[in-house]
């Protein structure tokens, strides 16, 4: 059973959002070893400099990279990423899988992305859309689609 970590950029605070993931986590457990880590969302001045934003993306890049370990295959959220369908979602997880990615690490950045380094290490950059997604909407949809991903993988009903 491969493991899945989500590593995410700050807090859910909304009760619906936090039961939305905990209801794929829950849904999920059966197909994979899976865990939500969130990681601290640095503070930034309400205006703030091209520099203060590039010291706040890079600190919490550091926050990232630190919970990635070398044999982890990372997929980065990025809006620059590859586009897919849910069937070729799917087909992605099953083949790292199949190739012996023993744990996937899917990071979603903070409000301000992901830091140059964070994308240089990922395996692959995906975007599910070129709009921009809350935070919290978009934990449920990434859970949504590993929870739709590994319904296809195992041709059970869910997935039309």
């Amino acid at each position: 059973m491969i493991a899945i970590t989500v590593l995410a950029v700050g807090k859910l605070k909304e009760k619906y959002l936090t039961e939305g993931c905990r209801d794929y986590l829950k849904r999920l457990s059966r197909f994979a070893r899976i865990e939500l880590v969130e990681l601290p969302d640095r503070p930034a001045p309400q205006r703030y400099s091209a520099a203060q934003v590039k010291q706040v993306v890079e600190q919490e890049g550091r926050d990232i990279l630190a919970r990635i370990e070398a044999r982890d295959e990372v997929v980065a959220l990025a809006i620059e990423g590859k586009t897919m369908d849910s069937v070729t979602f799917s087909r992605m997880l099953e083949t790292r899988m199949v190739e012996g990615a023993s744990r996937m690490v899917f990071v979603i950045g903070g409000s301000n992305g992901l830091s140059g380094e964070v994308l240089a290490r990922a395996n692959l950059r995906v975007s599910f859309s070129p709009m921009t997604f809350s935070h919290g909407i978009f934990r449920i949809v990434l859970l949504e689609q590993l929870y739709r991903a590994f319904k296809i993988m195992n041709h059970e009903t869910y997935h039309k």
